[in-house]
């Protein structure tokens, strides 16, 4: 790629993102809504736990090029929602395409390696490993890995040496590059939240999942942790991400989707879902405003 390619790239991108706002404005703040460009398709998901059902969306779409938020009380189902979708957990029935293809029977490596990757909500960093192979580690189709190859250096080096440049350079922009010599379990708690966004950054996704990337993150890291996920639509990936703090939910979300007792209530942008009667009373409770008097 030439330099001046590498400098376009971020203004095709914007104009993507101004496109994608574009395409939303249409869009009718109603559960299950159909979006333009979906890059995400979920139809029909059911998870049950015996007699409980966590998880009953009729209907969701995540509008390619966006940052959409999932928000919901607690117990609403979202990370379970994430789980299934990302192939850590099975629904008991329903169907998901991603990217135009079906994620139904695909295990959770197999959906990252699809382009769709996830955070957790209690991250997962490898503390007995240094956050340099903590990175390298993250890296798909690595011939080195594999028994007949590995033996022969000359197949794997100029891969493995990519990868580290690019574990590098995620570092660097991660403010990580003077701790990747340490142990990921030396590293702070808000520290292991952006080594597990750098990390997921390895596999150069399509779509990327936070689940609640700020929760247990001081305030300072707070903001830096918003500017990446902004950084991450400036660099033409998607991003849904599960959230509890509206403040923040309006600082950087296009569009919100609401979760509540394992169903989807309703979506819209972060300034109709704020006025919407559903999300307060999923929120506050039914008839919270007659229980006041």
């Amino acid at each position: 790629m030439s330099d001046s390619e590498f400098e376009r790239e971020p203004e095709v991108f914007r104009e993507m993102h101004q496109a994608a706002l574009a395409a939303l404005a249409d869009v009718q703040p109603e559960p299950g809504v159909a979006k333009p460009d979906p890059i995400l398709t979920a139809s029909g998901i059911r998870r049950s736990f015996g007699g409980l059902v966590a998880v009953d969306v009729d209907h969701l779409e995540v509008q390619r090029g966006t940052i959409t938020a999932l928000i919901g009380p607690n117990g609403a189902g979202k990370t379970t929602l994430f789980n299934l979708l990302t192939g850590f957990d099975r629904p008991s029935s329903g169907k998901w395409d991603f990217d135009g293809r079906s994620a139904k029977r695909l295990r959770s490596y197999q959906v990252a390696r699809a382009g769709m990757v996830r955070t957790f909500q209690l991250t997962k960093a490898l503390t007995r490993m240094t956050v340099m192979d903590n990175m390298l580690i993250a890296a798909s189709a690595q011939l080195g890995e594999r028994m007949w190859a590995g033996l022969i250096p000359g197949l794997w080096k100029a891969q493995e040496a990519a990868n580290r440049e690019r574990a590098m350079e995620l570092l660097e922009r991660f403010k990580l590059i003077d701790k990747r010599e340490d142990y990921a379990g030396e590293l702070s708690g808000g520290q292991r939240k952006l080594l597990e966004m750098a990390r997921a950054l390895m596999l150069e996704p399509k779509m990327v999942m936070l689940d609640e990337p700020m929760a247990g993150v001081n305030p300072a890291l707070k903001q830096t942790l918003l500017e990446h996920i902004k950084g991450l639509r400036e660099d033409g990936m998607t991003v849904l991400f599960v959230e509890h703090d509206m403040d923040m939910v309006h600082e950087i979300a296009d569009w919100v989707a609401v979760m509540a007792a394992g169903q989807l209530i309703t979506e819209g942008t972060p300034d109709q879902i704020s006025s919407d009667p559903r999300v307060i009373d999923a929120y506050l409770g039914a008839h919270h405003d007659a229980a006041a008097h």
